[in-house]
Formats: C-alpha cells, structure tokens, sequence
C-alpha cells in the first residue's frame, strides 16, 4: 500500500516548504515574560500561526495556550526544531528509501510501502526540546530563547524499530545504532545532524520509525515521511526525515554526540553559574513537569467565583502517581484529580476546583510526583546550556 499522498499533493506541499525558508507575511507579535522575549506569530505551510524564534532554520514555538485545547497537540500547532537550514524540500514517497547499514547480516533499502506493510504500532508520547523553557534560565544561557512552547503530544504510529533492525540481523559486537536524515548542513564544515542509540535501547521494542502522527501523514515540517520517535527521551534524537541508520561496534563520535547536547554528570545534571562543567554526558530521558494550562499570567478571576484549575503533567515514563497544586504561592499543597490515561508517555490532565479569596495578588504553583519518587524542585536547577529544566512554574494571577 502507498503512503496516502498524491504526486500532485507531494509537489504542492514541496513547493510551500521551500516558500517557508523565503519569507513570510505582515505577523502578530507576541511578549514571552523574559529578556529578549518579542516574537512573532507566523503562519508556515501546514502550521497554524506559531513563535517564530528563526526562519532559517525553522525554529517554531507552540503558543502556550494550545495545551489547554487538549491532551493531543494538533500536527498544525505542534512545534518545529531544526539544527541545519538545507531541509528537504522535495521527497518522492514512490522513490523514497531507508537505508540499513553497518554490522548487519543482511543490509536493507526499504520503501515506504514496504515499511507499511510491516506490523503497526501507534504510541502517545510527548516529544520535547532539550531546550525548552530555556529563556527563563537565570543567569541567562546561550541558545534558543524558547518558552514552555517547545514540546507537543502526539499519538504516533509507524513500526518498531526493533522489527527493522531484526530484518537486517545486527552482527556480534554491534554497539550503537547511528541515525540520520535528509536535512543538511548548508556549509560543508557544519556537522551533519546525526545522532546514536545503544543497541539495547533500540532493540527494546518502544521506539519507532513513525509515518503518522494524530491520525494522518507526518506533516513536512514534523520530518514527512518518516521520524524516529523515542518516548521518554528529548526531541534532539527524534530524528525527522530518517534516511539511514547504521549499526556500529564503537561509541559513535560525531558532534552532536561527543560534543552537542552533553550536560554535567552530576545529580540533576546542574552546575553553578559561571562554573565550567567537568565530566559529561549525553542529554538523554526528560524529568517530569507540571504545568498550569487554565489560566496565563496576569490573568483577572473573580473573588469567590468557583474557578476549576486545569493543567498538565508527564515524565520519561516511569508513571505519574499524583500532582499537587497550591494556591497560596507554595505554603499549602493539595493534591489534583488525575485525568485520562493515555499511556506513560502522554501528557496527563490534572484539575483542581479553587474558590479565589479576597481581592489581590494570587500565585498558582503546581508540582508533579512519580512512581519512583521524582518530583520537582522548587528552585530551577541551573546548567550552562540551559537544558532540560523541570522546576515548580509559578503563574501569577490577580483576584477581583
């Protein structure tokens, strides 16, 4: 069976993709509260307007209030990252293959067709950036100045890669799986976006070579047509528009694994400002978080008005077990009603009903708890790339 997109459809959307990277139209603007925190709302092709932080390559927030529509962010509003401004513009799904390569028994090119007619898997996950809500980082870090905008949940389908990679049969001594796609560096001394998995990671039958997401095609700007989807982990190894993995017998040494996306080795991956980190390691699984969705900062709610807090939680999969809420700035917590399950990957809805007191200021924190114990700090934990942060958000809000 063919992917479900026409000769005529893959060039309108190719030629759209390309008109992305041009320019764009007059836009709305948008202050997120931090230094440097103007942006605009641009519409690109296949996307809703959303925070533009670059246009080349397409760095593109989800406007906050998209998680308070609900538990699945629609493929329009979900967030893009890219690392390399020479994304694919044109791919032919008829002619369109994934290469498997290296330390394996039988080496594969496989169509989309052929992947469609292996077994089906769907799965609901979260995809976050390892840089998400890195503009509230206090000191200031370098990066991509980005609010809480840049994660989505999504109910992916595709097949295992475990089932891939059974196909070709990975040879003794095979180590990592390295993973690539279409996009490309424009300047020949840029490093290729490339990233690795250990081999048990990626024979443990949760990640997947993804063609659908929330019911239809990948979107181009989400990695059309074809994505890594590593639950629990952080979007810098969701690769989009996989072209090729290799098995390998060694650590793979390429920038963005030796070099990029690293983090102190040490408990909660932090270190103090100003401090050069010594030892570290790749950025892997993201903590858990909890946010207030119902309601924005600033927001006016009326004193003794039955209002019903909602907001939302996740963690790397261990399973959340409960969130508490405070009303009163963090000096009393009460726990929340847990929502729909929609697996341990998901985002999960939390409510609380709250009756505002008095007229005057009011602070709304929220934290998260899991089954093996983790919750969240209440002061940011701080490192120099500004990476994977998960404190208590206060959200401040005015009674009248």
């Amino acid at each position: 069976m063919e992917p479900p997109l026409s000769r005529r459809r893959f060039l309108q959307q190719s030629a759209l993709a390309a008109a992305a990277l041009v320019g764009t139209s007059r836009a709305e603007e948008v202050e997120l509260p931090f230094a440097n925190g103007a942006r605009r709302l641009v519409a690109f092709p296949g996307k809703r307007p959303l925070l533009v932080l670059t246009h080349r390559p397409p760095q593109l927030e989800t406007p906050f209030a998209v998680f308070n529509e609900g538990l699945l962010t629609p493929n329009d509003a979900f967030f893009v990252r890219y690392h390399l401004s020479g994304i694919p513009t044109e791919i032919d799904p008829a002619t369109f293959r994934l290469e498997v390569s290296g330390l394996v028994k039988t080496p594969l090119s496989l169509s989309l067709a052929e992947l469609r007619q292996m077994e089906p898997v769907e799965v609901t996950a979260v995809n976050q950036c390892s840089g998400n809500s890195r503009g509230y980082f206090n000191p200031r870090v370098n990066g991509g100045q980005l609010g809480h905008g840049a994660m989505g949940n999504a109910r992916w389908k595709g097949v295992r890669l475990k089932d891939v990679l059974a196909k070709a049969g990975p040879a003794e001594g095979a180590r990592q799986v390295v993973c690539n796609g279409l996009d490309a560096p424009v300047v020949p001394a840029t490093p290729d976006f490339v990233k690795a998995l250990e081999i048990d990671h990626a024979l443990d039958g949760e990640i997947l070579l993804a063609y659908e997401m929330n019911g239809e095609e990948l979107p181009w700007l989400n990695g059309y047509p074809l994505r890594l989807v590593v639950p629990g982990y952080f979007g810098t190894y969701w690769i989009k528009h996989l072209s090729q993995l290799s098995v390998v017998g060694e650590t793979y040494a390429g920038f963005w694994m030796a070099s990029g996306y690293r983090i102190p080795a040490t408990p909660g991956g932090c270190a103090e400002p100003g401090a050069a980190p010594g030892k570290t390691l790749p950025i892997s699984q993201f903590k858990i978080r909890s946010f207030l969705t119902s309601l924005s900062e600033g927001a006016q709610v009326a004193s003794g008005r039955d209002t019903l807090l909602r907001g939302i939680a996740f963690d790397s999969g261990a399973g959340l077990t409960e969130v508490q809420v405070s009303t009163d700035g963090g000096r009393h917590w009460e726990a929340a009603a847990l929502g729909q399950d929609l697996g341990k990957y998901s985002f999960r809805e939390w409510t609380l009903p709250w009756k505002p007191g008095a007229p005057g200021p009011a602070q709304i924190k929220c934290r998260a708890f899991n089954r093996i114990g983790e919750t969240q700090p209440l002061e940011p934990l701080w490192n120099p790339q500004g990476y994977q942060r998960n404190a208590v958000e206060a959200v401040n809000l005015q009674i009248s």
